[in-house]
């Protein structure tokens, strides 16, 4: 009995050690003013899979949100929430860009399933996730942490959000980048005072008139 009981103390500080264990080494969180690491990789766009790197959006502001896992109660409803505010992002030029280590066929399929207009990124092997310090989320299982950066226009980090509520994420973004208002109309094209250069006078001599054909008679 003694025997039984030390092997189940020792399977349980096993898995005790697991749920406890330090997340492996990787980058720190990023925090606002640092440089965004720069990545490559395919997503998910509706049906298509389409080649993404950062520096395709350099000039723009980027909301890149790191989540667990396609098709969870929790992402679901984040997901959800950037698809019925991506018109108002849109608006102002502003990418919204999802990332987890799920395959292409998951992504396809959750984009599909709720019609998300913006991409997905794979990130298989965490490169991405481990670059900005998103990794081991969930260490037993191996998923990226709910967290979400924003790039601004210059390439470094703006503001980070390490704690997401995935229902209101999306709305607490729109309000923290304005826009949540109406994008500035542009302004009309300066008009010139000035009067324009009179074109040269070209000098055209009046046509002779006609004085019949030579061999008319």
């Amino acid at each position: 009995m003694r025997f039984v009981a030390l092997l189940a103390a020792l399977a349980a500080i096993g898995l005790l050690a697991i749920f406890l264990r330090p997340r492996t080494a990787g980058a720190e969180v990023l925090k606002a003013g640092d440089l965004a690491p720069e990545f490559s990789t395919n997503a998910v766009v509706g049906d298509q899979t389409v080649p993404v790197r950062l520096d395709d959006y350099h000039g723009r502001p980027v909301v890149l949100y790191f989540y667990p896992k396609d098709n969870t109660p929790g992402c679901t409803r984040e997901a959800c929430a950037f698809r019925d505010g991506y018109t108002k992002l849109e608006r102002w030029g502003i990418v919204v860009l999802g990332c987890s280590i799920d395959t292409e066929e998951a992504h396809r399929a959750f984009a599909k399933k709720y019609n998300l207009p913006f991409p997905l990124l794979l990130d298989p092997d965490k490169k991405i996730a481990q670059s900005y310090g998103a990794d081991n989320g969930i260490p037993i299982l191996g998923l990226d942490r709910r967290i979400t950066f924003v790039i601004g226009p210059d390439g470094r980090i703006l503001k980070v959000y390490p704690k997401v509520d995935p229902a209101i994420h999306a709305t607490e973004i729109i309000d923290d980048l304005g826009a949540n208002k109406e994008p500035p109309t542009p302004a009309p094209a300066a008009t010139s005072t000035a009067s324009p250069a009179a074109a040269p006078r070209v000098s055209r001599k009046a046509p002779a008139p006609y004085a019949g054909d030579p061999d008319e008679e």
